[in-house]
């Protein structure tokens, strides 16, 4: 009995001891397993809460990269030519910013008389669409006074004073937009001639910082793959835009629309927004022909003279001239889209698919982002399902 007592203690220590060894285990695990979630998710609400504070500061940064991506391969061609880098990117910005007023002088004329006919012609399209509309609300108007009868009749309180809120001006707040978009501009101008006259600098900077040779090759295969790509999207979606737009334009012309080349432009720059661009332009479309024309009829074939033309664009242009090349699922691009136009508005909104296709990019070429850039892409040709 006394034998095996001692053997029975040492069973309970040896049990007490082991499970005093364990516990911590399981505790650092748990922690160690922890720890990566949390931070992953601080580390998205920083970036989230940064891109949407910083928006001021990131706007013009992202449009000058965006550029500098587009026109870098012409300012290498350039130095091939023994063209110094400075002053081919001078050559590209000034370019650029030729075509800018030059787009600007040829639209003023019909941006001033549409505006001059604004008034007029909202007042038009709102009789025409009151007309349409008529039935409709001449059944919620009497809704809504048995609704305030039988309020008036249940509580005869007096009404509280009306409160009239005057704000800035209409012509203070074009004025004060104006005035923030042209610094903007300028801002982008000059960030994007440092940004092309300073050619490789900065990829040479990252493949100096990075150790191995693995992660060196693979970043300049990254950046020269974003740029290429991108470039190359950037110039393809311009030109398809373009022809849309001179189609838009001349059918504009035949249906009798007044300055049918704005109307061209502006779906041309629409178009640079996927899926709601379409859907402004229809409405803005709509408008102008009920405000233009005055039969119903002849009003709605101006939108719908851009949707036959949108929806032929859409599926049998683009895809054949865009083809696989940076080609992303539409639920990413929605995803996308709405995301952007939420943290940046209507800039955001514009460089939302650069701003994903770069993304999908940078997951293609790196292991642990691959299923997000997997994600991002399109359907393969032949998917493997499960029987």
């Amino acid at each position: 009995m006394h034998g095996v007592a001692p053997n029975e203690q040492s069973v309970r220590e040896s049990q007490a001891a082991q499970a005093g060894q364990d516990a911590p285990v399981v505790q650092v695990r748990d922690i160690v397993k922890g720890r990566p979630l949390a931070v992953t998710v601080i580390a998205v609400l920083a970036v989230l809460y940064t891109l949407y504070f910083a928006r001021s500061f990131l706007i013009p940064i992202a449009f000058a990269v965006l550029l500098d991506f587009l026109l870098s391969p012409a300012v290498r061609t350039l130095g091939r030519l023994r063209i110094p880098t400075p002053l081919g990117a001078s050559a590209m910005v000034l370019g650029l910013i030729g075509l800018i007023v030059l787009a600007i002088y040829g639209l003023a004329g019909p941006v001033q008389s549409w505006t001059e006919k604004a008034p007029e012609a909202l007042a038009s399209a709102q009789r025409e669409v009151r007309s349409i509309l008529r039935p409709i609300e001449r059944v919620i108007t009497q809704t809504a006074e048995q609704v305030e009868s039988a309020a008036s009749s249940v509580s005869s309180a007096p009404k509280p004073p009306e409160v009239v809120v005057r704000g800035s001006t209409m012509s203070s707040r074009i004025f004060g937009s104006t005035q923030r978009f042209l610094a903007k501009l300028l801002e982008v101008v000059i960030l994007l001639f440092f940004l092309l006259a300073g050619g490789d600098l900065f990829l040479q900077k990252v493949i100096r910082v990075l150790p191995h040779l693995h992660d060196k090759m693979k970043a300049v295969k990254i950046a020269r793959e974003i740029e290429s790509s991108i470039s190359t999207f950037l110039l393809t979606a311009l030109a398809i835009n373009v022809a849309e737009g001179a189609v838009v334009a001349v059918a504009m012309k035949v249906l009798g629309m007044p300055n049918p080349v704005l109307w061209g432009v502006m779906v041309a720059v629409f178009e640079f927004i996927p899926y709601l661009g379409a859907a402004a332009a229809t409405v803005i479309l709509g408008i102008a022909g009920l405000a233009t024309f005055g039969t119903l009829g002849h009003a709605l074939l101006v939108p719908g003279s851009f949707l036959v033309v949108n929806l032929f664009w859409a599926n049998f242009v683009s895809p054949s001239l865009i083809g696989q090349r940076l080609a992303l699922n539409p639920v990413a691009i929605l995803i996308g889209l709405a995301f952007w136009f939420w943290i940046w508005g209507i800039p955001g909104a514009f460089i939302a698919v650069p701003l994903i296709a770069t993304f999908k990019i940078c997951c293609d070429h790196i292991d642990v982002l691959a299923p997000v850039g997997e994600f991002l892409g399109r359907r393969a040709e032949r998917p493997e399902l499960p029987a």
